[in-house]
């Protein structure tokens, strides 16, 4: 449903997107569409944003197990969540108060590299050398080791990780996975536990973040309070450019093709793939060593994408991994399968029952927006007439047709320490 002028906005995000109309109203008739944009939004504080919903804004104290950190971000449906220092004292400052950020992302990574460090045979060499695992020496020693191991690569360098349907049961069933802390894995930012924004930091700066500065979400923080007061994360921001559709500002900019926007910037040719008879490792593995959050899953000919495998999907190996021990391999195809299955029998959704939800490089972006946030999903892939693939759009990619970095806007703050697109504007 559009947002007309004149009318009371259905939502907090209708009516912020009636303030930066208000804004665009009054800007200078010389400057471009972006630069009148690039104004709006940076008259416009992120405390203006509406909060998170109650469910998905959580903070995980320090002493949880990484298996109960597991469950609630998939029972919470976020990608990652602050971790809170339970020794803090009451009156710590908000630095002092939080350790970090426990993601999916660093999950994966943790889970597969400390399997590497146990003194002798592990519980996972143990499974994958089982009979009813029936696959080489030098495979499941890659999957024991987080798929990287010098001692596998001197075996055989070009072979896919592979691991039978027993694996995850064994891995979960682990002391190491059930009594390491997300204290002592979550991740941190310099000499801060994560990069926050004050209340009265800009819109401008959040989209510009959650952009060309690959932050997937980001921390609102309340200095009185010591607290985080809100999460920002690129999903919201879509779901606020949906909920502004017809509104001037936003059909001047959401009305033009993605094409003509030079969407998408990942070309078919540059764009990671796994294909379907790959172990589904192999899927997690690439998204790790590509730093990307998600990967399409591809046939026989490998240009036709049959599915999409997220980072957050690692859930459905940690939370279930009994559905998979009936495959001698969990390929990418049969995790797949076996997901949709289950979650369709306990009657739940997720993305990945959506099949492929994919674009034409004439669609509008305003569309292209809506299916985004109607499916909840964090990409969307590009494909011509007979269904190759010709890309891929993101959250991140949307975002950064919205704004652009004044040049100097940061100073030297990023400087070494994130690294920035091939395609950046400064």
């Amino acid at each position: 449903m559009a947002v007309e002028e004149g009318e009371t906005p259905r939502s907090p995000e209708a009516k912020l997107g009636m303030q930066v109309e208000d804004l665009w109203d009054v800007m200078e008739p010389q400057l471009s569409p972006t630069e009148k944009l690039n104004a709006c939004f940076e008259s416009i504080p992120v405390s203006s944003f509406p909060s998170a919903p109650s469910s998905e804004f959580i903070e995980i104290k320090s002493d949880t197990t990484v298996a109960e950190a597991v469950k609630l971000l998939a029972g919470h449906r976020v990608l990652s969540a602050p971790v809170v220092d339970f020794m803090a004292p009451e009156d710590a400052s908000w630095i002092d108060r939080y350790l970090g950020i426990v993601e999916f992302a660093g999950i994966v990574v943790w889970i597969l590299h400390q399997s590497e460090n146990v003194d002798g045979s592990t519980p996972f060499e143990s499974a994958m050398n089982s009979p009813e695992c029936d696959i080489g020496p030098a495979v499941a020693a890659a999957a024991a080791s987080g798929m990287s191991s010098p001692r596998y690569k001197s075996i055989n360098p070009d072979s896919p990780t592979a691991t039978c349907g027993k694996f995850f049961e064994t891995l979960t069933a682990s002391d190491l996975y059930k009594n390491t802390k997300v204290g002592d894995i979550s991740g941190s930012f310099r000499w801060a536990p994560f990069l926050a924004l004050q209340k009265n930091n800009s819109f401008l700066t959040m989209l510009l973040l959650l952009s060309k500065y690959r932050m997937k979400s980001i921390p609102v923080v309340d200095l009185g309070e010591a607290k985080i007061d809100n999460i920002i994360t690129q999903s919201a921001v879509i779901h606020m450019l949906q909920e502004c559709a017809g509104l001037p500002w936003f059909e001047s900019w959401g009305s033009k093709k993605l094409f003509e926007l030079g969407l998408p910037l990942m070309k078919a040719s540059s764009m990671i793939k796994v294909h379907e008879d790959e172990p589904v490792l192999q899927a997690f593995k690439l998204m790790r060593q590509n730093a990307v959050g998600g990967v399409p899953v591809v046939g026989d000919d490998g240009n036709k994408a049959v599915g999409n495998i997220s980072i957050r999907d690692i859930q459905f190996l940690l939370t279930a991994p009994g559905i998979y021990k009936e495959y001698r391999s969990i390929t990418a195809k049969n995790f797949l399968t076996a997901v949709r299955s289950y979650m369709e029998e306990q009657q739940r959704t997720t993305p990945l029952l959506s099949r492929m939800v994919a674009c034409r490089r004439n669609d509008t972006l305003k569309d292209t927006i809506a299916k985004l946030d109607e499916k909840k999903i964090h990409r969307i892939y590009v494909v011509d007439e007979g269904g190759e693939l010709e890309g891929v759009v993101t959250l991140r990619d949307i975002i950064s047709k919205l704004v652009h970095e004044p040049r100097g806007y940061f100073g030297d703050f990023f400087d070494g320490v994130l690294p920035l697109p091939a395609n950046s504007r400064v």
